[in-house]
């Protein structure tokens, strides 16, 4: 029989290390709990800075004490907030160290002025990370998908061949969050789109958006009425976080038939193909979240060959010192101008020609036609 191989640590010395106070919480400390990798890299980022300023002292050309600003940048993104104040203690002690035996005027009021601030930085990042439950840029990386979820949600579903649609979201001063919104779907041949919006504008609004878009999606063709079913929503809600508007039509893309219900939203306009004029749809009613039991007065009709339908918000149409009947007029005009000459094109282009000289304010356009 083989002998079995002799134990790494002795026997007697592994129950001498088990009696030793000290190290055995040490050795949990680094190795166990959910904040490990947290005290980790507290240990290592400290050590780093303590042995820069040993460094210091042979050489402040290679190892200047401005390196010390990276690594605070880094326990800023990665440290919990208590992990970074003793990080920021360790920095401290060896910015002091290198005062001692280089003198104040090897570090200069400028390092330390830039020390100090990114010292600030880093706790504030530290602080919000800390509310989010998150390290590094994870939050970051969560708005980033919940931006993306929100622009996959507004793309309208299939169409048919014989029928064409477009959504153009452009949120205020470039943000990626907007509060206008589009949920859209398709059952066979009924299809239903809800352009919605959310008071406030870029991520003020993007937020709240967001949250309606998701709640919206879910009631959108499991509701019989819509718009009752998210005005009892929100107004379950009882929060004062400003009005919601919206728009909802439902098509049959087998006739063509469809119906607008509007809640507080400017009024949808139709192509008529037959006079070449657009017409305004007489749907109305009361903003979502007001009053318990929504009342709306529907419009219907019929989309024929070459006819469509124009949804769009209220920051298309509204100018600054001007009455809003004239930014509807100034929509109707410009869609007579661009949009015949394509709808997909054109629908773009009327966003970007209306976008000129208004308000600084998302918008939205939905348009779909029968070619």
């Amino acid at each position: 029989m083989s002998s079995r191989p002799a134990p790494l640590i002795p026997p007697r010395l592994r129950a001498f290390l088990v009696r030793v106070p000290f190290l055995v919480p040490f050795v949990r400390f680094l190795r166990r709990g959910p904040l490990a990798r947290d005290r980790n890299l507290l240990i290592t980022l400290s050590l780093t800075a303590l042995l820069i300023a040993a460094l210091a002292r042979v050489n402040m050309e290679w190892f200047s004490p401005s390196l010390l600003i990276l690594v605070i940048l880094v326990g800023g993104l990665q440290l919990r907030l208590r992990s970074l104040a003793k990080l920021l203690t360790a920095v401290a002690v060896a910015l002091g160290y290198v005062a001692v035996v280089r003198g104040w005027q090897a570090l200069g009021a400028g390092l330390l002025a830039t020390t100090g601030f990114t010292a600030v930085l880093a706790a504030l990042m530290a602080r919000t990370r800390g509310k989010l439950g998150m390290q590094g840029l994870r939050g970051d990386a969560m708005l980033l998908e919940l931006r993306d979820r929100l622009k996959r949600q507004s793309e309208l579903p299939p169409l048919p061949k014989d029928w064409g649609g477009k959504v153009v979201l452009k949120q205020a001063g470039g943000s990626s969050f907007g509060g206008d919104f589009v949920v859209s779907l398709r059952d066979g041949d009924r299809l239903e789109i809800a352009l919605v919006d959310v008071s406030g504008k870029g991520a003020d609004a993007g937020t709240r958006a967001l949250l309606l878009s998701g709640t919206f999606g879910g009631l959108l063709g499991s509701a019989t009425d819509f718009l009752a079913a998210c005005n009892a929503y929100l107004h379950r809600q009882k929060a004062d976080e400003g009005f919601v508007t919206a728009v909802h039509v439902r098509l049959d893309l087998a006739t063509g038939a469809y119906e607008i219900t509007s809640a507080g939203h400017p009024p949808v306009v139709k192509f008529d193909a037959g006079s070449g004029s657009w017409q305004i749809a007489s749907a109305k009613g009361v903003v979502l979240g007001v009053v318990p039991d929504l009342q709306c007065e529907p419009d219907s009709g019929v989309l024929r060959r070459g006819d469509a339908l124009l949804l769009y918000t209220d920051g298309l149409i509204e100018q600054p010192g001007r009455d809003i009947d004239a930014g509807l007029d100034r929509l109707l005009g410009e869609a007579e101008r661009l949009l015949p000459a394509g709808f997909r094109d054109g629908a773009r282009a009327l966003v970007n020609a209306m976008s000129t000289g208004t308000a600084d304010d998302d918008c939205a356009l939905v348009l779909i036609w029968r070619p």
